[in-house]
């Protein structure tokens, strides 16, 4: 029997990102606060050019995190901004694993949650590629751990043995024509992406890689 952990909701996640925003924020305008009386002494126009600065990091944040949430709802936005909202929430993720740890989350259910906005937003692209053109990557752990066969190098050496679903996802390479790959790590997963040059990836990794 496969144990599957519960799904964690979205809003975890976006609740922590937002959290993490106005802290951002305030901390920002606390240090201009700080700040502005020695820039004043500097000179009388450089508070206001820093708290323009300022203005403008809080603002691209503030356009980011709403940019995100206008995608998850299903606006369509365009790719530069939305890759600017995932850098965004790049940066932000940090402050929301601690300000979870704070209201007694875990730092596993907000990785989750921030899974399922992911997939969300990749399934709302409605992405379409040929079949030749896809890449389907996965984890050399998913092979039976005492299986004698060498799959990284050539995944048909599988024997489809059925103790791993490393014969499932061959079946499956072979039924649509797309290319599949058992990669080690990183470095080879890097590899393999270069040489086949795909359009796409559906790549398969545990919850700590992702």
């Amino acid at each position: 029997m496969i144990l599957v952990a519960p799904r964690t909701r979205k809003r975890l996640f976006l609740s922590l990102i937002l959290a993490s925003f106005f802290i951002t924020a305030l901390s920002v305008y606390g240090l201009w606060s700080i700040s502005a009386p020695g820039l004043s002494s500097i000179s009388a126009y450089l508070p206001v050019a820093i708290a323009l600065v300022f203005a403008i990091i809080v603002f691209t944040i503030f356009a980011s995190v709403l940019g995100f949430i206008l995608a998850l709802m299903g606006f369509r936005t365009f790719d530069a901004f939305l890759g600017l909202a995932w850098s965004t929430m790049y940066l932000l993720f940090p402050l929301a694993v601690r300000l979870g740890r704070l209201f007694k989350v875990s730092k596993e259910q907000v990785e989750r949650s921030f899974i399922e906005v992911s997939n969300h937003l990749i399934r709302n692209r409605h992405i379409r590629v040929a079949a030749n053109r896809l890449l389907i990557l996965a984890p050399h752990c998913l092979q039976h751990e005492s299986c004698p066969h060498k799959i990284t190098r050539d995944v048909s050496n599988c024997r489809s043995c059925g103790r791993c679903q490393v014969g499932d996802l061959l079946k499956v390479a072979r039924k649509y024509k797309v290319p599949l790959a058992v990669v080690t790590g990183g470095t080879l997963a890097r590899k393999v992406v270069k040489q086949h040059s795909p359009q796409a990836v559906l790549a398969i990794a545990c919850e700590r890689d992702l």
